[in-house]
C-alpha cells in the first residue's frame, strides 16, 4: 500500500457508459497511477447501478494505485456519462451525496472529445456499438445524431447488425438477393429464417453489434448486400463529419470500436480530415477533472 502524502487531493477520472464504468485515478502532477472497471453507468437505465458502479469504479482504481481507501474523500472526480444530456438524470447524479471530495459533471461525448484532442475545441465521431457526432468550438456543444438504437445510429455495428439480418430474412424469402451472410450468420447465432427473429427478438443493440464484422468481412469479399450495407453506413458518417467540419473545429477524430475498419469506406476527403486520437475518454474526465477544480480555486 502506498502512503498517500496528508491532505493532498487526486483526481479521479470516470468514463461512464451503457456497459461499463472505466476509472483513471492520478496524482496532481498529472501521473496516473491506476485505473479499474465497474458495471453500467448509464442513468437512463438505471440512477441506482450507475452510482454505485462509479463508487465502486473508484475504489477499484485506489486499489490498483496502491493507495489506501480513506483517499476516497479527496478525490477531485471528473466524470463523463451517458445519459446526463437529459437535465432530469443530470439533476439527480448531481444532488448525489457522494463520497468524494467533488464530483464535476458532463456528458461522455464531452470527455471523449477531450480525450481525443487534449484540448477544449475539437470534434468527435463515435462509432462503436452506436454512433453520434459531438463539436465543441467557442464554449459551445453540438451535437448529431445520437438518437439511439433501432431508431438511428446508422454506421453503427447495432445498425450494421439489423441490416444484415433483414437482408438475409429477405434472402431467405426469396424476395432479395443471396448473400454470404446468410451462411455466416447462421453459423454464428445457430438459427435461420424466423429462427434468427426468435434468438434476436429483444436483445441488447450490442448483440446486433457482434453481427458487425460478418459484415465487414463480407464486403471485403465482394458481397454486393453486404457492400450495400457498408457504402450507406460509411456515406451517413462521412455526411456527419461535414457537418462537423463546418464549424471548423481543431480536429476532428473517429473513435469507437468500429473506427479503424471504417475509416477506409468513407470518403476520401474525410478521411484525410481525421486526426489520430491523443488519449482514451478517461484521459478526458482527468483532464476535466483538473480544469474545472482550477476553475473552482480562482472562482
Amino acid at each position: 500500500m502506498v502512503s498517500a502524502p496528508a491532505n493532498e487531493h487526486y483526481y479521479l477520472g470516470i468514463d461512464g457508459g451503457g456497459s461499463k464504468c472505466k476509472a483513471s485515478v492520478a496524482d496532481v502532477e498529472g501521473r496516473v497511477l491506476g485505473s479499474a472497471l465497474a458495471g453500467p453507468a448509464n442513468p437512463l437505465h438505471g440512477v441506482e447501478q450507475t452510482l454505485h458502479s462509479i463508487e465502486s469504479a473508484a475504489r477499484r482504481a485506489l486499489k490498483d494505485a496502491g493507495l489506501p481507501e480513506t483517499v476516497l474523500n479527496r478525490l477531485v472526480v471528473g466524470a463523463g456519462l451517458a445519459g446526463v444530456n437529459l437535465p432530469s438524470l443530470y439533476k439527480v447524479i448531481s444532488d448525489w451525496p457522494h463520497p468524494f471530495a467533488s464530483l464535476h459533471l458532463t456528458t461522455d461525448l464531452r470527455i471523449a472529445c477531450l480525450g481525443a484532442h487534449h484540448r477544449d475545441d475539437g470534434a468527435v465521431i463515435v462509432t462503436g456499438t452506436g454512433s453520434c457526432g459531438y463539436v465543441r468550438t467557442d464554449g459551445k456543444d453540438h451535437l448529431i445524431g445520437g438518437h439511439g438504437f433501432p431508431y438511428g445510429d446508422q454506421g453503427s455495428g447495432a445498425w450494421m447488425g439489423l441490416e444484415a439480418i433483414k437482408a438475409v430474412l429477405l434472402a431467405s424469402d426469396d424476395l432479395g438477393p443471396d448473400t454470404v451472410l446468410t451462411e455466416s450468420i447462421a453459423d454464428l447465432l445457430q438459427a435461420r429464417g424466423l429462427g434468427i427473429v426468435e434468438r434476436m427478438s429483444g436483445r441488447a443493440s450490442s448483440e446486433y453489434a457482434k453481427l458487425a464484422p460478418l459484415v465487414f468481412s463480407a464486403a471485403e469479399s465482394g458481397d454486393p448486400v453486404a457492400l450495400r450495407i457498408l457504402t450507406d453506413g460509411a456515406a451517413y458518417i462521412s455526411a456527419m463529419a461535414r457537418k462537423l467540419l463546418a464549424y471548423q473545429p481543431a480536429r476532428l477524430a473517429l473513435i469507437g470500436g468500429m473506427a479503424e475498419r471504417l475509416i477506409p469506406w468513407l470518403e476520401p476527403e474525410v478521411a484525410k480530415a481525421l486526426s489520430v486520437p491523443m488519449g482514451p475518454p478517461e484521459d478526458g474526465a482527468l483532464l476535466f477533472a483538473r480544469k474545472q477544480h482550477e476553475l473552482a480555486q480562482t472562482a
